[in-house]
């Protein structure tokens, strides 16, 4: 009797200490040790966010749902806008702008419509370990839309930014159903950089808001020079290792979902998260909006803090009634506005005296972030993770076969390719090799074991 009462005494006191971590756990607990952003490296979100909320409006002269201040865009130099109806179900709508004022070709894609079943056919189209590309793991289905929008649109994008006199940079932006295409889109383009007319690495960037897991982790640590993802404070979808597919069934029980899913992972040890090279993650270098603080009511002055994390990748739900509410474009686009005119302000204050950090010192921590974070996935063992001097290398290749393009000298070893055009479906299958039973096997892997 002694020996039963004691073991519910441990049960109940482990339950309840669970019970208050997972409770007393705030989103701002992520980021807790990251570095806060500048407000040159943050600048472009609140303008890309405005961007997406423009692919909602039929008609930009005449808006219907400005956010505050207006879109601050001129119609005349959108290019191109695509419905739904256009896109014939491969793809969320969007629209291509060409900043001429910042010197920018910005291909913007619009987040879920909960009433289109062409973007929960995107979002089923996928299960764990179906599609590999450059030696990780992505979702199949957004691939698929990636590959699909660079068919149709990289002539035009090409086009643009050749007229343009090679001197703009080319962004992909997109919001959750959509962040996931624009994250794939860029590891495409930064792989197949002279189908663009040679466009330099440095000249090419991506910001993913309240990104999709769309990516192993060795490719989203080692895409994180090019690809910048913005979470707000709570939001489920970053934190959320379920398959897409299975959160977007389960929508109207989300809540449900997501403690089903805390519960389940607190038994999944963190080492074992980290060698499956299955398990997705939100895409590049992280950007997080705190704007909540345990215990206190209301939103406080929002901070943004920024790092390449390996271990503790937003690897933790918050149970939390914003989960779904930080989720959408319409208070990321407010909040980080916010928080960069607290930037501004917090600068011009010191005017008067050296700043704290010098931009190109800035610059140079960014790529040191970027090469420690590359190490630090090779040091845990992650799966197919790159050191700094192979990704040093493939770069130096990449670049060489950029210039070649730039020259207006095409690859040899493709003359077909260039001469009706870049398929990018052939060009992804480049990235594969084929076993002698035909499957497709990662080019990395030279053990054929570990064919999937």
């Amino acid at each position: 009797m002694s020996l039963s009462c004691g073991v519910e005494c441990v049960l109940l006191l482990g339950c309840s200490r669970w019970a208050w971590r997972r409770c007393t756990y705030v989103g701002s607990n992520d980021s807790e040790t990251w570095p806060l952003a500048t407000p040159d490296e943050f600048e472009p979100v609140p303008r890309v966010c405005r961007l997406i909320l423009a692919v909602y409006e039929p008609d930009l002269r005449n808006p219907q749902f400005p956010p505050d201040g207006g879109y601050r865009l001129n119609p005349d130099w959108v290019l191109k806008r695509v419905t739904y109806e256009d896109a014939l179900g491969r793809s969320p709508p969007y629209l291509i702008y060409a900043d001429h004022d910042r010197k920018e070709i910005v291909m913007a894609i619009r987040g879920l419509n909960l009433a289109k079943e062409s973007d929960y056919k995107l979002l089923l189209d996928n299960r764990l370990g179906m599609q590999m590309f450059d030696g990780g793991y992505v979702h199949h289905g957004l691939l698929k839309s990636a590959v699909w929008l660079l068919n149709v649109e990289s002539e035009t994008l090409k086009r643009v930014w050749e007229e343009t006199g090679r001197e703009y940079q080319m962004i992909f932006v997109g919001h959750s159903l959509g962040s996931g295409v624009a994250a794939l889109m860029t590891v495409l383009v930064v792989n197949h950089r002279d189908r663009l007319g040679g466009i330099p690495r440095s000249k090419l960037r991506c910001y993913a808001l309240a990104p999709a897991r769309c990516m192993s982790l060795n490719l989203a640590v080692k895409y994180a020079d090019v690809i910048h993802s913005i979470v707000l404070q709570d939001d489920f979808l970053p934190r959320t290792a379920t398959p897409l597919e299975d959160i977007f069934k389960s929508i109207f029980c989300l809540p449900c979902l997501l403690f089903l899913i805390c519960l389940r992972d607190t038994f999944i040890p963190e080492g074992r998260k980290l060698k499956d090279p299955r398990r997705l993650y939100a895409p590049g270098r992280m950007y997080h909006i705190v704007e909540r603080k345990f215990c206190r009511c209301g939103r406080f002055p929002p901070e943004v803090r920024t790092a390449i994390p390996v271990d503790g990748r937003f690897e933790h739900i918050v149970l939390s009634c914003n989960a779904t509410s930080d989720h959408g474009i319409i208070w990321i686009e407010k909040e980080a506005e916010k928080a960069l005119e607290i930037m501004r302000e917090n600068k011009s204050e010191t005017i008067t005296v050296p700043p704290k950090i010098q931009r190109l010192e800035r610059l140079q921590t960014i790529e040191d972030e970027h090469k420690d974070a590359l190490e630090r996935a090779v040091s845990l063992n992650i799966p197919h993770a790159v050191s700094t001097v192979e990704e040093l290398t493939e770069n130096k290749e990449m670049e060489a076969g950029a210039a070649k393009a730039n020259n207006g000298d095409s690859p040899k070893a493709e003359p077909e390719l260039s001469s009706r055009g870049a398929n990018w479906d052939e060009l992804v299958e480049k990235l594969f090799k084929r076993s002698e039973s035909g499957k497709l096997m990662l080019k990395k892997e030279s053990n054929p074991t570990q064919i999937q």
